[in-house]
This record gives structure tokens, C-alpha cells and sequence, in this order.
């Protein structure tokens, strides 16, 4: 079991991680956060309506299931969005530069974190 702050330094050991955070998609705000080049407060809050956003459609849908990530691909960035599953309401954000990033790696890193994350 990893505390947050070793587990947020774990994530940014990946390959091409540039910054990454806890957030609480009850309230939008941060639990903690590492690395830079991205507004993370900004992030937090916008990544927080994404997970209601398919919450919601997933339930519109009747879909029994669960998220096990969320990818966002952009021109130059990869972005995470993995919901921590011993702690409903809480994710990680995890963003990387798609140039330097395996992103098979990363998501099977950001897995290995969230499942030893104690909060």
C-alpha cells in the first residue's frame, strides 16, 4: 500500500509523465499533485464533469458497469482520467506528453498505482 504522495511520485516516474493529481469528483478540487505543465486546479475541475458526464450517460444507458479509464488523446498530450476503486468519488489524473509516453505502460502503471493507493 502507497500513500498518495508516493504514489503521485510513482506516476510521474512513467515515461513522458508530466504532471499528475487526486481529485475528488464530488467537489472538483484537488487531493494532491505533482509535476507541471498543465493548470491543474483548471483540469480538476473540467476532468470532474467529464467522469459525471459518462457517469450520467452510463446510467441513461442502463449499463452496469464501472469505469476503468478514461483516454483523451490530443495533438501533443495523452490524459488519464482512472476512477480509484477502494475510494468512490475519487480519480487519478494522470497527463503525458504523447511524444515521449508508452501508452500501454502508462495505463498499466496508472492501474498498479491506483490499486495500492491508500487514503
Amino acid at each position: 500500500m502507497a500513500n498518495l504522495n508516493d504514489s503521485l511520485q510513482a506516476l510521474m516516474q512513467v515515461d513522458g509523465a508530466m504532471c499528475v493529481a487526486l481529485v475528488d469528483s464530488n467537489s472538483g478540487m484537488m487531493l494532491g499533485s505533482a509535476g507541471s505543465g498543465v493548470d491543474l486546479e483548471i483540469a480538476a475541475a473540467g476532468n470532474t464533469e467529464v467522469v459525471r458526464a459518462k457517469l450520467k450517460t452510463m446510467k441513461g444507458l442502463g449499463l452496469n458497469d464501472k469505469i476503468e479509464d478514461i483516454l483523451i488523446t490530443l495533438g501533443k498530450h495523452y490524459h488519464i482520467i482512472r476512477p480509484v476503486v477502494s475510494k468512490a468519488g475519487l480519480f487519478l489524473y494522470v497527463v503525458l506528453d504523447k511524444a515521449k509516453a508508452n501508452l500501454a505502460l502508462a495505463r498499466r502503471s496508472t492501474q498498479d498505482v491506483e490499486q495500492a493507493l491508500t487514503v
